[in-house]
Formats: C-alpha cells, structure tokens, sequence
C-alpha cells in the first residue's frame, strides 16, 4: 500500500429542503387552511478517527465529499426527511488544516473521536409555519438553507511508542526490519527511506510500535531534504531512538564529519523544529558495530557520550548484536508514556479541560 499522509479535500454538507405550499381539502370539512410541512434538513459532514487505517491513499481517488440534501415537505404538514449526513473515516492521528494550510481545526489523536467539519442547512419552512390570525392562507414557503462547504487539508501525524531519528544512511530502516517484521527500502546510499515505515517489536511479552522517517539533514527544519514534511510524523512518539552511524560510510556523510557532530546536527534539527521535539526522552544508540573495531568502537562511543551526556548503546542490525537491550532500555519510557496518556484520556472523559480541547472544531 502507499503512503500518503497529506491531501486536500472539498467537502460539502446537505442544503435543507424547501418547505410545501399546500392547502387542506376535504370532503364535508367547511373551512380547510395550509397544511405544508417544512423541509427536511441537510446532512452533515463528520471525519471519524479510525484504528485500522494507517495511511491517507484513499483520498488519492476521491477528493470530493457531498453529503445528502434534505427532502422538500409535503402536504399534511409532513416534514421532509433529513438528508443523512456523511462519515468519512480517516486514520488515526489526522489533523485538519484550513485551505490556508496552517490553520488547525481539528485533531483526531484517538480512535473513535469525531468532528463535524460541515453543518448540513436547515429546511425551509412551509406556508403552514406562517399561518396567522390576519394570514389564514399565506401562499408562500422557504427554499431551505444551503449547506457549508470548505476545503481542507488532511495531514497525518503517524502515532508510534518510538521513532527513530538520524542522518541518512545511519541504519534506521535496517534496525527496523531487524526488530519488526517490517519491509523497507533498503540500499547503501542515502534517502533510501521516502516516506514513514512501521513496525511492531516484541519485547519480553509486550509490544511497542516503531516509525522510521527518512534521514534528517542540516536545514530540514527549513525544508532540506525530506525535513519538514516529516518531522511531524516525530511529534507523535513518545520516545525518540536516536541513531548515529559509528561507520560514517556511505556517499552522503563527509569523512571529516565524526559522530558527535552528527549528533549536534539531528538535534539542532529537532529544537529548530520545535512541537516539544527536543524535550521528548531519548535513547542514544551507535550503529554498525559489525563495521568496527574494538579500539574504534570505544573511541567513537566515548565522543558521542561526551557530546549528548548519556550513556550510549552500541548495536548491529546485521548481526543483532546489542538490539535487544535497546529495546529493554526504551520499553519502561513507553510504559511511562502510555501511563500519561491513559491518565489524559480518563480526565477527558470526565468532561474535564482535556475533554473540552478534544471535543473538535465546529465551523
């Protein structure tokens, strides 16, 4: 399936219907009078958070959304039907942009949450509702309101425990299909990666689940590289790997460039960017050990500890050494933040200030 995690849509709710002149007639009934109903109302548009969607691909074919119209009313002072309004379902962590692209109107974070983008328009009324005691036979009826219309952006923001963040070409999509059962790209150059992947690891009985977004540059918080157009993807993790390749081999990385300053240039990326980036835990990791010597190791990773002020671990996708203690060391981070998240989502619930900035936008 490809991914797609940004398009623009139209989106259009139901007109009301237009209300019935009409006149009661019947036999051996001496005075008669209106009797027309009003119109029906117009269906609205609602976008509805989805949990077994990972991708926006479907609106590649479609980008037009009309709901149903409201039908007209009837004599007898039958009210019209209401148009049934439309549900268009998107996966979860969808935001919605105004056409300008940076207005946020909504944020569908959790599954199951929904928000009316469009408002369908009321019915008109029939001569009935104008009856008076000076207007006993008014002949005239609304035409029903139109309906709201709008174009937006969808943009996905992909909710993952881990995302794994570096410069291109430093191992991240290997790592990934090592720990997963996740395919990417794979190749010995960089970029490779164009678009999110995830996947789903399994540590001592319990999963997490991994993104890998393509390889970050010096300036992609300005739009280098593939930067700014997936960065966002980041913001959703509640832990970031951080992985620096110890070889620095590859076409893209400068022999000169050593791994503290690789370090310095992914975060300096990640405060730039900003969305509380450079405040989210991290676990930093050396990569391609396989590729080492013992001496080199001990030298690259004592820079690297110096430069981010942790402890660093050292790894190798090819020959699976050090993965599984990495992932021991991020997996007590993911408890603490689904722990935080279980706590938001039960004061949302109890109609609290969580529950009123989720409850979505209403034009």
């Amino acid at each position: 399936m490809k991914f797609l995690d940004q398009v623009k849509i139209f989106v259009k709710s139901g007109d009301g219907g237009p209300g019935c002149v009409s006149f009661r007639r019947e036999k051996y009934i001496e005075f008669g009078g209106p009797d027309g109903g009003d119109g029906g109302r117009g269906g609205d548009v609602v976008l509805e958070a989805v949990p077994n969607l990972n991708t926006l691909i479907d609106f590649r074919y479609r980008q037009h959304f009309k709901a149903e119209r409201g039908l007209h009313g009837m004599g007898a002072n039958r009210t019209g039907r209401g148009g049934q309004r439309l549900v268009i379902h998107v996966p979860v962590g969808t935001q919605v942009l105004a056409d300008d692209k940076e207005t946020l109107l909504a944020d569908l974070a959790t599954a199951g949450q929904t928000v009316v983008l469009c408002r369908g328009g009321d019915g008109g009324f029939g001569n009935a509702h104008y009856k008076t005691s000076t207007n006993q036979a008014p002949r005239k009826a609304g035409p029903g309101w139109p309906g709201e219309e709008h174009w937006v952006w969808l943009r996905l923001k992909l909710i993952a425990d881990v995302g794994l963040v570096g410069l291109p070409n430093a191992g991240k999509s290997t790592l990934l299909a090592t720990v997963t059962r996740a395919r990417p790209r794979i190749a010995a150059y960089p970029f490779t990666t164009l678009h999110p992947n995830l996947g789903v690891a399994q540590v001592d009985d319990q999963e997490m689940i991994l993104a890998d977004i393509p390889g970050l540059i010096e300036g992609a918080h300005e739009g280098a590289g593939l930067g700014t157009r997936f960065l966002g993807h980041v913001e959703r993790c509640g832990v970031l790997l951080h992985l620096v390749d110890g070889a620095q081999s590859g076409a893209f990385e400068d022999p000169g460039v050593d791994v503290a300053e690789a370090y310095r240039v992914v975060r300096a990326e990640l405060a730039e960017y900003g969305g509380g980036l450079a405040d989210k835990p991290e676990v930093v990791v050396l990569t391609k050990a396989d590729a080492l010597s013992d001496d080199l190791i001990a030298e690259r990773r004592a820079a690297l500890e110096a430069a981010c002020g942790q402890p660093v671990a050292v790894v190798s996708s090819a020959s699976g050494q050090g993965l599984t203690p990495v992932l021991r060391q991020v997996l007590p981070l993911v408890r603490a933040r689904r722990t935080a998240e279980t706590r938001v989502e039960e004061r949302t619930e109890d109609g609290g200030p969580a529950g009123e900035a989720a409850a979505g936008w209403t034009p």
